[in-house]
């Protein structure tokens, strides 16, 4: 967590997760220059920077890979959370390869052309109307820009400024980034007779993270057709013996949201299930003394008032709750974020 905009110091897990990711890209380098050859029986270019760019380039398309697969997995499995935790930290890498790849290319294919070079990369091949020869450029240009930008607007400074909503849905942009870099590298390799085999290994990767986001998507929708409620009135949550203690139960309200009803030592509260800082699941955290800890970051909120403690300023909705023979109920209408709720003893 952050106090205004002062970032998280360095700790261990963040040294050991961006040394094993820095170890993975030499890895990944190292086997696509000097081993996959003679494994998978071709002819590296003649020039050695060409091939750089190769490598380069497989290398930012493969973790961006592993990035967006890493939301659907956690939401499959919770042994995948700690691999969000910093996770940015994975995409702005990945931008620094792909700038990489990029700087390669444009050092080789256009630096000795009559324009500028930058120019020569958007405007020497304006074939659209072919798909063998179709002007691949674009869709890396576009899919970089975008990742330059969500890179850049990474830190906490523009979430705040910007609100997590929107912030949310500038990084969304993810998406498009990707398909434009499949399309980029998908037609990229066909212009390669020799080696179309390679476009396989790129569509596979695409395929596994649609696969693993409609899975996620189907997992959530499954719980939530369990749970939907009706109308305003007070909605049903679970039976009070379905608790259990320290954790959560989480429900999708008539309008949408979700709330987390906590049991904590023998007494129900509930807060919104969004985190104040990324949206991040708070029903997936554990309660210890009061206050719950969302997987994604660490943000922390006291459970009976939706409060982050002191220094800290975040704030999420509260609810009113109450016990109607065996079963928990919730009012649908959320307090204002860090309204304190009496807990309902159980």
């Amino acid at each position: 967590m952050s106090v205004k905009y002062i970032p998280v110091q360095w700790n261990n897990n963040k040294w050991i997760y961006d040394g094993v990711m820095l170890a993975g890209v030499g890895l990944f380098l190292y086997i696509f220059l000097y081993a996959s050859p003679g494994l998978l029986g071709y002819e590296p270019p003649i020039n050695r920077q060409v091939f750089n760019a190769r490598a380069f380039g497989a290398c930012a398309f493969t973790m961006l890979t592993v990035i967006l697969c890493i939301g659907p997995l956690a939401r499959l499995d919770r042994r995948f959370l700690p691999l969000l935790y910093n996770r940015r930290h994975f995409g702005v890498m990945t931008v620094f390869v792909a700038l990489t790849h990029a700087s390669y290319i444009i050092d080789w294919y256009f630096a000795f052309s009559n324009s500028n070079k930058y120019e020569a990369l958007l405007f020497s091949n304006t074939s659209y109307g072919q798909l063998v020869g179709f002007p691949f450029e674009f869709f890396g240009v576009f899919a970089l820009t975008v990742l330059i930008v969500l890179s850049a607007t990474s830190h906490d400074f523009w979430m705040k400024f910007l609100s997590p909503p929107v912030w949310k849905r500038i990084h969304y942009l993810i998406y498009p980034a990707y398909l434009s870099v499949v399309a980029h590298v998908s037609l990229g390799i066909m212009q390669d007779q020799k080696h179309q085999g390679f476009i396989v290994l790129f569509l596979v990767g695409a395929a596994g993270v649609g696969i693993l986001h409609l899975l996620a998507a189907l997992k959530e929708r499954a719980r939530d057709q369990e749970t939907i409620g009706e109308g305003t009135d007070w909605v049903n949550v679970a039976d009070k013996s379905d608790f259990q203690d320290g954790f959560a139960k989480i429900k999708l309200l008539p309008n949408g949201d979700r709330v987390a009803v906590y049991l904590m030592e023998g007494k129900l509260s509930a807060i919104s299930n969004a985190c104040a800082h990324q949206n991040g699941p708070l029903g997936e955290g554990r309660v210890i003394k009061c206050l719950v800890t969302c997987p994604w970051h660490g943000f922390q909120y006291d459970v009976r008032n939706g409060r982050s403690p002191a220094p800290f300023t975040e704030k999420v909705p509260t609810y009113n709750l109450r016990v109607k023979g065996q079963m928990v109920q919730v009012d649908p209408d959320a307090n204002p974020p860090g309204t304190p709720v009496d807990p309902v003893a159980v």
